[in-house]
């Protein structure tokens, strides 16, 4: 073998569905799964991908307090605030 010679996996069609179908049940994640079997992560995100499987995806959730919701809005404020007052120091420095 050489040097620049790389090794070409190609999975069956059935094999890639098991592997879903492991993701599916929620045991394993991407990446235990691709340890378990020698597979890379962004393989499996292919597939995903490829059979439309986008319940599968990585997806965030942000999930907020009352106490952090009112926060943001407060901060919302004092930065609308701190514009209006820069934008004002800015038109007292040009007169």
């Amino acid at each position: 073998m050489y040097k620049n010679d790389k090794v070409i996996r190609r999975y069956s069609e059935p094999f890639k569905l098991k592997i879903l179908d492991e993701l599916t049940t929620g045991k394993l994640n991407k990446y235990q799964l691709g340890k378990a079997y020698g597979i890379a992560p962004t393989t499996i995100n292919e597939w995903i991908k490829k059979y439309n499987r986008k319940d599968l995806m990585n997806t965030r959730i942000t999930v907020k307090t009352k106490d952090e919701i009112t926060r943001i809005k407060e901060l919302q404020k004092e930065i609308e605030q701190l514009k209006k007052l820069l934008l004002k120091k800015d038109l007292d420095a040009m007169v």
